[in-house]
């Protein structure tokens, strides 16, 4: 515990001298990528890394969040704050819905069955034309509330690297619960969980929805702050980079997901004169991440110089 809260204090130091040294709007630009992927990352590595459940339509919920603040905000004239709350409860309620039957499956089935909820969230995007622009997508006002719009880069930092902040604190606290220690019981044997009285069944869908709130009100946020949204953030590929994040950062590791969604989000800029290999290079990163760290970059590095989660 003690060590979890001297790498909260590092990050919240990390985060209030970046301001300091970032030159210009472009790198604020890709900062606060950066924030909203691991805001993302770690409410899937609740699910994989800790519950030991795989998710590969994630972006799906994303795409919720996302669209629900675009159409209810443009077509129906609610305030952004109300389109995002609806949002997450949506896809916390649809997590809650699908997780039951979802859940009864195993390994590769369960795989297929959560990739399949992603394609089908995608699908009826691109088709829904008249609310939500098709394939082409939408333009999304930008984040008002209280009678205070925020603006630009900058601004926008500062609302990111705060939640994100929080949802650090929020996963550490979360993990160290009665609750994450039954999630990670469930983790490491479902029939041992059973055994000594953990609901199986409860906290699978309890971590699903969650996971899938998390997933919704980060989406919200990024189609206010990019100001147009498309159904690409909703697709399986997106779904990859995200599991991709949790893997290379690693899986059942806090700062494992911010430190993937960091690394991988800077990726396609370090790839910005080779265009179209990103697919390719994602594929390799999670190839070798597989082979050579398979507990991750960040508790890989914390065994081998004696350091906890």
């Amino acid at each position: 515990m003690r060590r979890a809260r001297i790498g909260l204090l590092v990050l919240a130091a990390i985060l209030l001298a970046l301001p300091l040294v970032l030159p210009n709007a472009f790198y604020f630009d890709v900062v606060n990528r950066m924030a909203i992927n691991a805001i993302v990352v770690l409410g899937l590595n609740l699910l994989i890394g800790f519950a030991g459940q795989i998710s590969l339509g994630h972006a799906g919920f994303f795409g919720i969040g996302a669209y629900a603040s675009a159409v209810l905000t443009t077509h129906f004239g609610w305030s952004p704050l109300a389109a995002l709350v609806a949002g997450a409860v949506a896809a916390a309620l649809l997590a809650l819905a699908i997780a039951p039957p979802i859940f009864r499956l195993r390994g590769h089935y369960l795989a297929m069955a959560t990739l399949g909820l992603g394609i089908v969230i995608s699908i009826v995007i691109r088709n829904e034309a008249t609310y939500t622009g098709g394939p082409d997508g939408m333009p999304v006002p930008p984040l008002a509330a209280f009678g205070f719009e925020i603006d630009g880069e900058r601004e926008w930092y500062w609302v990111l690297a705060g939640l994100l902040l929080f949802s650090v604190w929020a996963c550490q606290n979360l993990i160290d619960s009665p609750f994450g220690r039954a999630l990670r019981a469930l983790h490491g044997s479902e029939v041992a969980s059973q055994v000594v009285g953990v609901d199986v069944t409860r906290y699978k869908v309890t971590i699903f929805a969650l996971s899938a709130f998390f997933a919704s009100i980060v989406g919200s946020l990024s189609a206010h702050y990019v100001g147009f949204v498309t159904p690409n953030c909703a697709e399986f590929f997106h779904s990859v980079e995200l599991l991709t994040m949790v893997i290379v950062g690693g899986m059942a590791s806090v700062f494992g997901s911010v430190v993937g969604a960091v690394l991988l989000t800077a990726l396609p800029q370090a790839l910005a004169t080779i265009e179209g290999w990103e697919t390719v290079a994602f594929g390799v990163i999670l190839i070798v991440s597989m082979i050579f760290l398979p507990k991750g970059l960040v508790p890989t590095l914390a065994a081998k110089i004696g350091w906890g989660r």
